[in-house]
């Protein structure tokens, strides 16, 4: 048996090590949301000819001046790819533009063309809000009643919440530093991440339990030990293999799925983590003060 728990006061501090700067960056810099929340329009366009980058921002914004049209950004993702973000613009006004863009750089394909209004864009907000509510007081309510105390369902929602906030943090460090948008995969992977972290943290929960009906006088703390002993090897194996394959996508994967890999893979580092040296720790820590009173 390995004594995990007399380390537990080190595991928060290396969560507060993360978790701090996500902080401050987050009520600093807040989270660089992309037309899926904004409302936009994105046109991927694929050039023959190869333009230099910095020489090709300032001759399409000022295509899109000549246009009246409100120009964000560009973003290579490709080999002679490009990916425009600008205000919402009407099919009218978008083959005028590819005409115009023709006319100074030769043949273009267009790959993509999509366009957001700003009201979809708050729906999708406030709907993954609400989905986001939903499933952690549905999580605090099943584990809650399947172990019969409340203390469980508690201790996973923190270290549910604990994976939620290191993911916003790093986006908004990303996004700052970096211009990472998050989307609507961005919201796909965080609710990913809430089932994962909680998925690990039922199965150490439970063994704790059989070890708990099995010898009732054994400490708390000793009960976690052997819990956390016993299923580290599994949980282990089963992180890394998703690991590989999520580092496999980032590697080798397109560019429009890589930062939703990315999100993925903090996520599942995150919540392996946090099941065993977060949630168990706290479920320690509430049940012995428990006792005091």
């Amino acid at each position: 048996m390995i004594h995990f728990m007399r380390y537990k006061w080190l595991y928060f501090l290396i969560s507060a090590s993360i978790l701090v700067p996500g902080f401050y960056s987050l009520f600093r810099w807040g989270l660089n949301p992309s037309i899926d929340f904004t409302g936009g329009t994105l046109f991927e366009l694929k050039f023959e000819n190869n333009s230099q980058f910095s020489i090709l921002n300032s001759q399409l914004k000022e295509i899109t001046d000549n246009e009246e049209i409100e120009f964000g950004s560009i973003q290579s993702s490709g080999e002679n790819i490009y990916l425009l973000r600008m205000k919402p613009i009407t099919k009218e006004k978008k083959e005028a533009m590819l005409k115009a863009i023709e006319e100074k750089f030769g043949q273009v394909e267009e790959l993509r063309f999509e366009t957001v209004g700003p009201t979809m864009g708050k729906e999708l907000l406030r709907k993954t809000f609400y989905a986001a509510c939903l499933s952690i007081l549905a999580i605090l309510v099943f584990i809650g009643w399947s172990f019969k105390n409340w203390h469980f369902g508690a201790s996973a929602i923190l270290a549910l919440l604990h994976d939620f906030f290191i993911l916003l943090g790093s986006f908004s460090l990303l996004g700052h530093f970096f211009n990472v948008e998050i989307d609507s995969l961005f919201v796909t992977a965080v609710l990913t991440t809430m089932s994962f972290s909680v998925h690990d943290t039922i199965v150490i929960f439970d063994r704790i339990r059989e070890k708990k009906r099995l010898n009732p006088k054994l400490e708390l703390e000793s009960q976690a030990d052997v819990a956390l002993t016993e299923t580290m090897v599994r949980s282990l194996n089963n992180s890394f293999t998703i690991v590989f394959m999520l580092l496999a996508l980032i590697l080798l994967g397109g560019e429009t799925i890589r930062w939703f890999v990315v999100a993925l893979l903090i996520g599942t580092i995150t919540g392996t983590y946090s099941s065993p040296f977060v949630a168990t720790p706290i479920l320690v820590i509430l049940q012995r003060l428990k006792r005091r009173k």
